[in-house]
């Protein structure tokens, strides 16, 4: 901010003005004032923590991992059972959908008896077979008859049908796609097999393993980084996760191990077209894929440490070193990338940018209280207060009659036909309005009953969002609830005026409900 304001406010006022006038730049500000007053390690994800989830759970607790897109804990688990010396026949896992009910229950009964895991995988497939977990969980897996080192693991993406006691009783464990090319980077080199030693160091051309090794997860984290730009970045969001970068990753040691020249051609095929290119349906996605890999399997990553993956110089294959020197060198890099890095234009941020603001105060607004404490007044209250004060500025319906005799459908005047139009339009979405306002304030009072549609508009309203039945009949608008009421006001007196005092001289082009058919209107009258 520009002196004196720079001294002047505190970090908090900076963020209000910051939100006033780039609402695209929060997301920045935020991390920037949580690194000031809390520290850095509170915007740097943790590494998944298996060991300390499993610590916390008991024979008769399931383990609940939260699915989320581009992440799969399934590698890790298998991992961590072999850490533990429950790897092969003592893990168990199938994954639920149509008839694999009674499977998973034969599976359970045994695995109780005998003290070994069974993972049951996409629970969120099964709805109609929650019911039969959630009783198992009650009483067949209780501590009288269950060996101690007996687990139930459960996979599922967040699914209203989920049962609630579950939840509650177990442990729950979430494993996000990391935000941000360096947190992608980092959380690629932190995770099997990268982090194994013997893996990292088993190549018989180490140099060239590391140096695209290097370019695999940086290209790794590309693709997955590309989705948050919406169409600017695929066509269509691709699920690219972990197990994606696993078998390119086991590929190219493999390739680099049994050929004394690199196959480039091989290897771009291999991870382009089958290992991420499998799950490219659009011509266009799977082209831009082929484009993005050829800038980082060819042989100028393994000769050139002066070769730059961004035109910046910011990013680049490091000079080859030991694990930890890779390590230091992706924590040094920007934590909020340029898209030059992605090949898109500084302006794709903004979008991408805006979405996640409307995210974060989405997410802050959910938090909110809805009881008041103190002398405050209660949501109940300030709901009615506010549907009153709406109702007593809102007038009434236009006369539709009364104008259409005053502005017959006439071939001389297009205007008129406009005019009657836009009446209809707002005399729809005014009566919506006013009516919703009337059910509310009488549900409140318990005179009618809160549906679920007058429920959702009491939450919208006490967050000043607009509900969603006043914008399904609305024009399009992205204000606030108080910033759309005074708008919706300003467009009926406009339009009023037009009733009683004739055609206006000048027109509020943003002011009608469909701006083309004034557009069209005003066409058919110059012709």
């Amino acid at each position: 901010l520009p002196d004196p304001w720079h001294l002047a406010l505190t970090p908090m006022q900076k963020l209000i003005v910051l939100r006033c006038l780039r609402s695209d730049k929060i997301v920045p500000g935020v991390q920037d004032f949580i690194v000031e007053h809390m520290g850095r390690s509170y915007i740097e994800p943790p590494t998944f923590d298996l060991a300390g989830s499993f610590g916390d759970s008991t024979a008769c607790a399931p383990l609940i991992f939260v699915l989320s897109p581009g992440a799969d804990p399934m590698s890790a688990l298998m991992k961590f059972a072999d850490d533990e010396g429950m790897g092969g026949d003592k893990l168990e896992t199938i994954s639920l959908g149509q008839g694999q009910g009674p499977i998973a229950v034969k599976m359970i009964n045994k695995a109780i008896q005998r003290g070994t895991w069974v993972v049951l995988q996409n629970c969120h497939l099964a709805e109609s077979w929650l019911p039969s977990l959630e009783k198992i969980c009650e009483e067949t897996i209780v501590p009288e008859r269950t060996h101690k080192s007996f687990r139930l693991w459960l996979t599922s993406y967040p699914s209203p049908k989920f049962p609630v006691t579950i939840l509650q009783n177990g442990v729950k464990m979430t494993n996000e796609p990391p935000k941000g090319l360096r947190a992608n980077l980092l959380r690629s080199y932190l995770n099997d097999p990268l982090s194994d030693p013997t893996f990292f160091s088993g190549c018989n051309d180490n140099h060239a393993f590391h140096k695209l090794l290097f370019a695999l997860c940086f290209f790794h984290a590309i693709v997955q980084e590309r989705r948050k730009f919406g169409p600017l970045g695929w066509n269509i969001p691709y699920e690219f996760n972990e197990s994606d970068l696993r078998i390119s990753v086991k590929q190219l040691q493999m390739f680099l191990n049994e050929y004394k020249d690199t196959p480039y051609v091989a290897l771009r095929y291999l991870t382009g077209e089958c290992n991420y290119g499998g799950r490219v349906t659009d011509d266009k996605d799977r082209r831009l894929l082929m484009s993005i890999i050829g800038r980082f399997y060819i042989p100028e990553v393994v000769d050139n440490d002066q070769f730059r993956f961004s035109p910046s110089g910011d990013y680049y294959a490091p000079m080859d070193g030991p694990y930890e020197s890779y390590l230091e060198y992706i924590r040094s890099l920007p934590l909020i990338p340029n898209p030059e890095v992605f090949g898109l234009h500084e302006n794709a941020d903004i979008t991408k940018d805006q979405q996640e603001t409307n995210n974060l105060f989405t997410s802050v607004l959910i938090t909110l209280p809805r009881q008041a404490s103190g002398e405050g007044k209660s949501p109940q209250e300030v709901i009615t207060a506010l549907s009153n004060d709406i109702l007593s500025k809102l007038p009434n319906n236009f006369n539709e009659e009364k104008a259409l005799k005053k502005y017959p459908v006439v071939y001389e005047e297009s205007m008129n036909t406009v005019l009657i139009q836009e009446l209809t339009r707002f005399n729809n979405l005014t009566s919506v309005v006013r009516q919703s306002l009337v059910d509310i304030i009488k549900a409140i009072k318990g005179l009618v009953v809160m549906s679920a549609d007058l429920e959702a508009m009491f939450q919208s309203m006490l967050v000043g969002k607009v509900p969603e039945m006043w914008a399904a009949k609305s024009y399009p608008s992205l204000k606030p609830l108080g910033s759309y009421i005074i708008d919706l006001l300003a467009r009926l007196n406009f339009f009023q005026n037009w009733v009683t005092k004739g055609i206006p001289n000048v027109f509020w082009l943003s002011g009608f409900y469909f701006t083309q058919s004034f557009l069209t209107g005003a066409t058919q009258n110059f012709a």
